[in-house]
């Protein structure tokens, strides 16, 4: 990886550790860091903005206090001229996010999931500027996915390493059923 911070003037080095001071700023940890630091520098050089992503799956017509650190976090990025994405899960949503769930998920109809959908998109607008927002929607690469492409993709992950996600151990371990549907979230998650 190149290092750019080198190839950075003063004041762009100042911008530099401003902007990571910032980001980093109420976070645990950022992994790896100076990934970011590089990226940040080759946008400084090369004057393009980062591009920052963030995926959600509108299962539930209210966003969480959760999201919060994520969006304000989003704002900075924002404020400082990078590009945020918004991934909508509408493929996705459909199925649930099985995290800290104990028993299956209900699957979600396609109508439920936009309602959802456009519900974030107002309270997410309190936050960010929704003008300056990319929007891309996981249905229009994950619904063009045939058989043999999910089965390739199945293929790129154990049954025991989807066990490990503290989710399906725990549900596992206490004899709750899961559902093969659920398996899929975390692949079609690693796709988008």
């Amino acid at each position: 990886m190149d290092n750019f911070a080198e190839k950075l003037s003063k004041q762009q080095v100042v911008e530099l550790e401003r902007q990571f001071s910032l980001y980093a700023t109420g976070v645990q940890e950022i992994i790896p860091e100076q990934e970011l630091k590089n990226k940040l520098a080759k946008s400084l050089l090369t004057n393009k903005p980062l591009r920052v992503k963030l995926g959600l799956d509108p299962s539930a017509p209210d966003v969480h206090l959760g999201h919060t650190v994520v969006l304000n976090k989003l704002k900075q990025f924002q404020e400082n001229g990078h590009t945020i994405q918004l991934i909508i899960g509408d493929f996705t949503g459909k199925i649930g996010d099985p995290t800290g769930k104990s028993t299956s998920r209900k699957q979600l109809s396609v109508e439920e999931v936009k309602h959802n959908a456009k519900t974030y998109f107002e309270q997410f607008g309190k936050i960010l500027d929704m003008e300056k927002v990319e929007l891309h929607y996981n249905s229009k690469w994950l619904s063009k996915l045939d058989l043999e492409a999910v089965i390739n993709l199945a293929g790129s992950i154990t049954v025991a390493r989807l066990l490990e996600r503290n989710d399906f151990s725990i549900r596992l371990a206490a004899g709750k059923p899961i559902s093969l549907h659920e398996f899929f979230y975390p692949l079609m998650q690693g796709y988008d």
